[in-house]
């Protein structure tokens, strides 16, 4: 739990630039703790790219970004083997995976088959090029992002990549308020130059080490298997979420106790990160779309549903 502070520092660091969503802003961080990749799925122009670029500085990672559309090559996210005439030989050349943190900006917009080699580098952190396979840096996180509202040229992401990516949040409009404020800081300077870096080198693989050593009762496991046979047997939903969605559950818990200062999981810290996790997993039905009832309003419901252990139960 030593490393908390420097997650707290690394937010404070954000909301200098992100104002009026500490709640986005603490999902991240919490999923970025856990080890996980992000999607953040909204409309254009509410700070997805920026939210993205704010954590790559605070956190001093090196960060690559590219720009997904239709002509984007499955090469360039993993990189290709290039012809050196001088020496007779064939040498890698890197895509943009190799790097700490990458910022996939409409990953929506390109073809399915680029999309799909990200797949084997967000779940296995390494990629295969010509037969020969090269580890990623390591952290590696992908914070992606996709305008759900817009389907003009795009490509919707399939099921087995969505289940990789930990979280899905939205960032919505901001209050009059925190829009007055955002657009009085940038009228002299771009906000992200006053981003400061919060951590040294290996200090987040530090606190993601950490984070897997919270503990969680049997009965908080109990209550995350609950939730996820809940929405297996939802006549709401098509499709419930997976083992690897539990687990995903259970690393967000421990993230989110270990920046709330604790080095147990309670309750609470599963309900709180359920439908962030879970909402990207799942499938409504056509009885949820007759109702017209969105994968949101029926997690909801079945949080309310599913009864919670008693909250002493994470530190026993």
């Amino acid at each position: 739990m030593k490393s908390v502070g420097k997650a707290q520092a690394i937010m404070r660091e954000v909301k200098k630039v992100i104002v009026g969503k500490d709640a986005c802003v603490e999902m991240i961080m919490t999923a970025i703790l856990a080890g996980g990749h992000i999607l953040i799925e909204d409309i254009p122009g509410v700070g997805k790219t920026t939210m993205a670029l704010a954590f790559a500085k605070a956190m001093h990672l090196k960060q690559n970004r590219i720009q997904f559309t239709p002509d984007v090559l499955p090469s360039d996210i993993t990189g290709f083997s290039l012809y050196n005439k001088a020496t007779d030989s064939f040498h890698y050349q890197p895509g943009a995976v190799m790097c700490n943190l990458l910022l996939a900006d409409e990953i929506n917009r390109t073809s399915p088959k680029t999309q799909s080699a990200l797949l084997e580098v967000m779940e296995e952190g390494n990629v295969t090029v010509d037969g020969v396979t090269r580890e990623v840096p390591t952290p590696f996180i992908v914070i992606a992002t996709e305008n759900p509202i817009g389907s003009a040229g795009t490509q919707m992401l399939p099921e087995s990549q969505l289940d990789r990516f930990m979280v899905c949040i939205s960032i919505g409009y901001p209050k009059p308020e925190d829009e007055i404020n955002i657009i009085r800081s940038r009228r002299e300077q771009n906000p992200l130059e006053t981003v400061m870096p919060a951590l040294e080198e290996g200090e987040l693989m530090q606190m993601q080490n950490e984070v897997t050593a919270v503990y969680i009762h049997d009965d908080v496991y109990y209550y995350i298997a609950n939730l996820a046979l809940a929405t297996r047997e939802c006549d709401m939903l098509e499709l419930g979420i997976s083992p690897r969605g539990s687990m995903a559950l259970s690393r967000m818990a421990q993230a989110r106790a270990y920046l709330k200062g604790r080095d147990f999981v309670i309750p609470e810290d599963v309900s709180a990160v359920f439908t962030n996790t879970a909402v990207h997993r799942v499938q409504a039905g056509a009885k949820a779309k007759l109702n017209r009832k969105s994968e949101e309003d029926i997690l909801r419901q079945l949080l309310e549903q599913v009864p919670k252990p008693s909250p002493e139960k994470g530190a026993l």
